[in-house]
């Protein structure tokens, strides 16, 4: 039924155990990246513009075509922006233009965080920078300053990756809170909309409200029948998985009314006025086919409702306040109730580093403390989010839960690495302000090679993870061991200065 022209966007599953050599290039970029933006090594996203318009002389009476764009990157407004410039033209002249935009491409600089950007594509320049882990959460630093060298410049691209959050929300604006809650917990969530553009800027817009946590779970801004999951993620027998899947074919509604969240949606349309009240139903109301746009969900939120933000959009609709302004009132304000829940358990963490003083060089780095959710939750009472947010409610019945969920697991899971990255450079400058020849000058030849290999280790490793760690640190070490190695007996000296180590 989507007559024109659409775009849309899906993700869908890698093949295992296909490495490519371009992975370990976009590996190092990846450290530069917010968590959010991390390439999931998993997935695929499939970025499409597809045109359907009558077509007397052809057999269907349609002309039917997409060109869909692959990529591992997230970046859904960069990628949206360039095929809207390209496609309609690929439409009218085929493939040898195709070429022409692939030469094009072939001649972009590397998608470098924090780095401003001039990306040629088919006569035009698109200017834009790709956020780093270092730029200040909820700001977007615009790619403006046109001076007399951006002559050239024919569109400055305000993001990379962000979807318009007002519009997506808009129909159900009255819940952004509670579907923020069921996101946060992973829990199961289904998308149904009358087209693809929306159930996939609707489901890429939920996955963004817990930014700057990364959803952890799988989600599918476009999933359909044909898709590989659709048996594993359809089926009765056990509960329905941690995903948000975004759908419009009707005949999901019958075959996910076993799901215990369910947003369907009307045509997005930015209205002039405000909209209705979509109340939140009971699953039971959801008849097959003909049910209205709302939120079906028996869930009850933990904290109580902050009418102050609903307000502000209302406010902002009778006014007619430029939807991006609307967005960014909502980004912010989800923002805003994610760092409220997430600075607790980053203070509790931080707090399971061993000290400084704990770390010899003669021993192993120390390892960090276990997480203990009854010691955890104890700080709340007085370091809790009441701190930073007003809102009120069950905060720790939301903690529980969520330390039960994917998010929780993933976002641990990267902060125990990062700790122990550090514990390990806390340990190699440790050993550098060693005199580590004068120890091998009172020990065994054995123990000294031993060291040797134990130190040519280190800066493999250091390399090989990318430690946290100076130059001017991992020079020294390289030194001492050179030292060592110079001290000893000539045949040793030769056998060491040629052993790699794994």
């Amino acid at each position: 039924g989507c007559l024109g022209d659409t775009q849309f966007c899906f993700r869908f599953r890698r093949s295992p155990g296909r490495k490519v050599s371009f992975c370990c290039f976009l590996d190092q970029l990846d450290r530069e990246l917010p968590v959010y933006l991390k390439k999931d090594p998993a997935y695929y996203y499939g970025y499409v513009y597809f045109r359907q318009v009558r077509d007397k002389t052809l057999k269907r009476g349609y002309f039917q075509k997409s060109l869909v764009l692959i990529s591992k990157l997230p970046y859904v407004h960069l990628f949206r922006t360039m095929l809207k410039q390209i496609a309609p033209e690929y439409f009218e002249k085929s493939e040898a233009f195709l070429e022409a935009v692939c030469s094009d491409v072939d001649r972009w600089p590397p998608p470098t965080p924090g780095k401003i950007l001039h990306l040629p594509i088919m006569g035009i320049i698109m200017k834009l920078r790709i956020p780093t882990y270092r730029d200040k959460p909820g700001t977007t630093p615009i790619v403006q300053n046109m001076h007399q060298a951006d002559a050239q410049i024919s569109m400055a691209l305000p993001t990379v990756h962000e979807v318009d959050l007002f519009r997506c929300f808009c129909p159900v604006f009255f819940h952004v809170q509670m579907l923020w809650e069921l996101v946060l917990l992973g829990e199961p969530l289904v998308v149904m909309a009358p087209s693809p553009s929306e159930s996939s800027e609707t489901v890429l817009a939920l996955v963004s409200c817990i930014s700057p946590l990364k959803y952890c779970s799988d989600f599918r801004p476009y999933f359909t029948i044909h898709d590989s999951e659709f048996k594993e993620y359809t089926t009765r027998t056990q509960a329905p998985p941690s995903v948000i899947l975004g759908v419009t074919n009707p005949f999901f509604a019958k075959t996910l009314q076993h799901w215990p969240h369910i947003i369907r949606i009307g045509d997005i349309k930015l209205p002039g006025e405000v909209p209705k009240q979509v109340k939140v139903k009971k699953l039971k109301n959801l008849k097959t086919l003909d049910s209205k746009p709302g939120v079906y969900t028996s869930y009850k939120p933990y904290l109580n409702k902050d009418e102050e933000i609903v307000k502000q959009l209302q406010k902002g609709v009778q006014q007619k306040r430029p939807t991006e302004a609307q967005s960014v009132i909502l980004r912010r304000y989800f923002l805003e109730l994610t760092e409220s829940f997430i600075i607790p358990l980053e203070r509790y963490v931080a707090s399971l580093m061993p000290l400084q003083k704990c770390i010899s060089p003669w021993k192993s780095p120390p390892q960090l403390r276990q997480f203990s959710q009854d010691d955890f939750m104890k700080t709340l009472e007085k370091a809790g989010p009441q701190l930073t947010s007003g809102l009120k409610g069950d905060w720790i019945g939301l903690y529980r839960h969520f330390l039960k969920s994917p998010n929780f697991d993933g976002w641990f899971r990267s902060r125990q690495k990062e700790m122990t990255q550090k514990l390990e450079a806390l340990h190699l400058e440790a050993l550098c302000n060693e005199n580590l020849v004068f120890w091998s000058q009172k020990h065994t030849e054995v123990e000294t090679v031993d060291l040797v290999l134990k130190l040519k280790n280190k800066l493999l490793q250091a390399d090989r993870e990318q430690l946290p760690v100076k130059t001017e640190t991992l020079k020294k070490l390289q030194t001492h061991i050179n030292d060592i190695i110079l001290a000893l007996p000539d045949d040793l000296q030769d056998i060491l200065l040629t052993t790699g180590t794994t």
